[in-house]
């Protein structure tokens, strides 16, 4: 079958994978329809390389069963599912961890994710435990599928936060996650959502998805212009989602006194916090939420339930991030570019069609 494999940093191919196949009775074989990039797998391709050398990649996906184990009995051969991509120590075979024997499973300490040590989702093919294929309705297509993990990580940040209706937050970065954060704000009733990026393209976007306010950092001080529009109060909960070592430094500025942040971003360097700003945290007696993962008890989560519900509603629109729609070929390309675009260019989600190859 047609793959991305990745062998080294800024080092993807286009290759020849074999066929996976049912290994366990309750495997599933899943032909991939629709897969997305992650912010995730772009600092993988830059910065750190993979776990495993010409491992098979990718982990945002949707497609259709093609292949069941004898002991698969929720999931049949023609069902239109999204793929949970984290594998805990019961898909590891290894004794359950203490995290896992409390149905905490974004905590295992053996977590691991499709694409990173077991074959992932840019290929024609995956194969999956059965508990980890999230039954589709016919209401909801592939695109929007396929875009229910990365919605799965936000709501699963949101879900450690107190959020409430009428809620004024702040979103810092507005690439995919910090676009998902400011649709989830809207959906849990926040009243006021200000988002903060460097690029106006961004905040843009950013607009069209939901925020009432926006801040260009690179223009205007955000620590006034959040007081601004908050009546010198700052925000009930701050989002980081851009995952930088400045940002992630400086937001617990702007929560208000008895607020919280919760990191959505993961900053791969050093995060050097000044006084100013850690005092926040002791003086404003913050809350600070660190969120991974995208799963929940009973697996994969209500996360999960929660966003199918929603797109099947149509209370939840994703389709309008996608921004490239390429072919499986076109990876070593699309990874390059981006790696290293332009201020002036715009990348949404990109996504791959593995069957037009």
């Amino acid at each position: 079958m047609k793959s991305l494999k990745l062998y080294g940093k800024q080092d993807l191919r286009y290759e020849e994978a074999e066929n996976p196949v049912l290994e366990k009775a309750n495997d599933v074989i899943v032909k991939v329809k629709a897969v997305g990039i992650c912010g995730s797998d772009l600092s993988r391709y830059k910065k750190l390389g993979p776990y495993v050398e010409g491992m098979v990649w990718g982990h945002e996906f949707s497609g259709e069963v093609v292949e069941i184990g004898e002991e698969v009995h929720h999931v049949k051969v023609g069902d239109r599912v999204a793929g949970a991509p984290c594998f805990t120590c019961e898909d590891l075979d290894v004794e359950e961890c203490y995290y896992c024997k409390k149905a905490e499973y974004a905590r295992c300490e053996n977590l691991t994710v499709i694409g990173a040590r077991h074959g992932g989702a840019y290929a024609e093919y995956i194969r999956l435990p059965e508990k980890n294929c999230v039954p589709i309705p016919d209401s909801v297509d592939y695109e929007s599928a396929a875009m229910i993990e990365p919605s799965a990580v936000v709501v699963h940040g949101y879900y450690h936060t107190n959020i409430t209706a009428g809620d004024e937050v702040v979103v810092v970065g507005c690439g995919n996650m910090g676009l998902l954060s400011i649709k989830f704000a809207k959906i849990f009733g926040a009243t006021k959502i200000i988002a903060i990026d460097i690029a106006d393209e961004a905040l843009e976007m950013a607009k069209d998805f939901g925020a009432t306010h926006t801040i260009n950092s690179l223009k205007e001080d955000p620590l006034e212009k959040i007081a601004s529009f908050t009546e010198n109060l700052m925000a009930d909960i701050v989002v980081e989602a851009a995952g930088s070592p400045i940002t992630s430094a400086q937001v617990f500025a702007y929560a208000k006194k008895g607020g919280g942040v919760v990191f959505l971003g993961i900053p791969y360097a050093d995060v050097m916090v000044e006084r100013f700003y850690f005092e926040k945290i002791v003086r404003s007696e913050l809350k600070v939420w660190g969120s991974w993962s995208c799963v929940s008890a009973p697996f994969p989560g209500k996360e999960w339930t929660t966003i199918m519900a929603l797109l099947e509603n149509k209370q939840l629109e994703v389709k309008s991030m996608i921004t490239h729609r390429l072919e499986l070929s076109d990876g070593p390309a699309i990874f390059d570019t981006i790696t290293h675009k332009k201020p002036e260019d715009n990348f949404g989600k990109v996504m791959f069609f593995p069957e037009a190859d």
